[in-house]
């Protein structure tokens, strides 16, 4: 790639210079085969579009990473929960990692057979949602506290349904990810700490209708690193080990997801390479005890997979500040504005003023000063009217999207290929209205 091109993500998003769209063949940013500008044009900005080839090839190498060990992937749902691309994933053969009761209403949708490879993760799981678990025949609950295996005891016991379950252990294992994804030491609010794991095993051996299946863990999101990963397996090997010697039938490890992209930069190695380091990390403590380990990726999967088209609505000056505001906002894509997250702005058409670069700050039409996607940025030269292309959202885009502002969502567009599918319409005013009543 040319030093003063953006940063692209194929097999998603790439440039291509196309005589059809511009009478000088300027570079162009596609989806597969289709200009991210013509689908502007078509279904407006702010605009969610997703390649399908993306996500099938990073399920695939992920997957592959996993070759001759017993395993199954359960998508992370709360990632990017769009029925179409749980369908997609479904048909690759993947189960799904679920934190409420809606998100399995969303795997029901697409696959009834697909409860059979659903883990329910969460620390307030409610009895209602129990109920649907229980009748649907999910793989496994992973329970987080003493108060969640007793509810889960009695609900199971009403309806007479086996419920097979998994303490998720807190190993106490320092991620280093930002403080709101860190989830594997004892000041946060998940998991069990480790001293009281063996207890909430012995208690679910005393229920009728309970069946100790399995161990959970989960230490963060967006890491980057094996090593975190790698301290909490050997743990939880030790961990089998010693129930197993207790009589409990544990034959299910359910490490969690994390495993982070790379945002901050075009990095030349492939996502295949990381993981492979990842799953020699797992298997390195598993693979001796025989186990079925259940892998919750998310970002992995989809977070390259997308992006957010935006429009430049206007530029201003501020004294000696730039701004470009946008049509897309903090609505659209929180992350920046929640945990200060960077992502990759690149125009969607390179101008033959591409090479310019300027200091500005995208932002967004809401009524906040946290309304922002990137601050003291260097970004080729936009104008009014130009199209921007938010790299890398395709996990917690959509999914943390609000109506704050009463503003609408966006459309989401998958393209496979040269096909185009809208998979989820823009909401409308009369959409947002309904539920109201005056």
């Amino acid at each position: 790639m040319k030093a003063d091109r953006p940063p692209e993500r194929p097999p998603g998003f790439v440039y291509r210079s196309d005589k059809r769209l511009f009478r000088k063949p300027e570079p162009t940013l596609y989806a597969e085969q289709v200009s991210l500008a013509k689908l502007a044009e078509r279904y407006g900005t702010p605009l969610y579009v997703y390649s399908a080839t993306a996500i099938r090839e990073r399920y695939r190498e992920f997957d592959g990473a996993f070759k001759g060990s017993e395993h199954t992937i359960c998508y992370s749902v709360k990632a990017n929960s769009n029925l179409t691309i749980l369908r997609l994933l479904a048909r690759q053969g993947a189960g799904f990692d679920i934190v409420s009761g809606g998100e399995l209403h969303r795997v029901l949708e697409i696959s009834h057979k697909a409860a059979a490879r659903t883990v329910f993760s969460g620390v307030g799981k409610l009895a209602a949602e129990m109920d649907l678990a229980l009748h649907t025949g999910i793989l496994m609950f992973n329970v987080e506290s003493a108060s969640e295996l007793e509810l889960l005891a009695a609900r199971a016991a009403h309806l007479r349904k086996r419920a097979r379950f998994a303490i998720r252990a807190n190993p106490d294992v320092t991620a280093e990810t930002h403080p709101y994804i860190s989830t594997g030491l004892h000041e946060h609010k998940f998991g069990v700490p480790w001293r009281g794991v063996w207890e909430l095993y012995r208690r679910g051996d005393s229920a009728r209708y309970l069946q100790a299946a399995g161990v959970s863990v989960h230490i963060g999101s967006q890491i980057t690193e094996v090593a975190p990963f790698r301290e909490a397996m050997e743990r939880v090997a030790s961990l089998v080990r010693s129930l197993r010697t207790d009589k409990h039938d544990i034959r299910y490890v359910d490490a969690g997801g994390g495993l982070g992209i790379f945002y901050e930069q075009d990095n030349d190695s492939p996502f295949s390479k990381l993981a492979k380091q990842y799953a020699k990390a797992l298997l390195a403590s598993l693979k001796p005890l025989g186990v079925h380990l259940l892998l919750e990726p998310g970002r992995a999967i989809v977070g390259p997979a997308g992006v957010l088209l935006t429009r430049v609505i206007y530029r201003k000056r501020n004294d000696g500040k730039q701004f470009v505001v946008v049509d897309a906002a903090m609505t659209d894509l929180l992350r920046p504005s929640l945990y200060d997250a960077y992502h990759e702005i690149v125009p969607v058409v390179l101008r033959s003023n591409a090479g310019a670069r300027e200091e500005v700050d995208v932002v967004g039409p809401v009524c906040e000063t946290g309304d922002f996607f990137a601050r003291g940025r260097q970004l080729h030269a936009v104008e009014e009217g130009d199209l921007l292309a938010i790299l890398d959202a395709g996990a917690y885009g959509m999914a943390l999207a609000s109506n704050y502002n009463t503003r609408r969502r966006p459309a989401e567009v998958l393209v496979d290929g040269t096909r185009v599918r809208l998979v989820r319409r823009r909401e409308s005013i009369r959409d947002l209205l309904a539920p109201e009543r005056t």
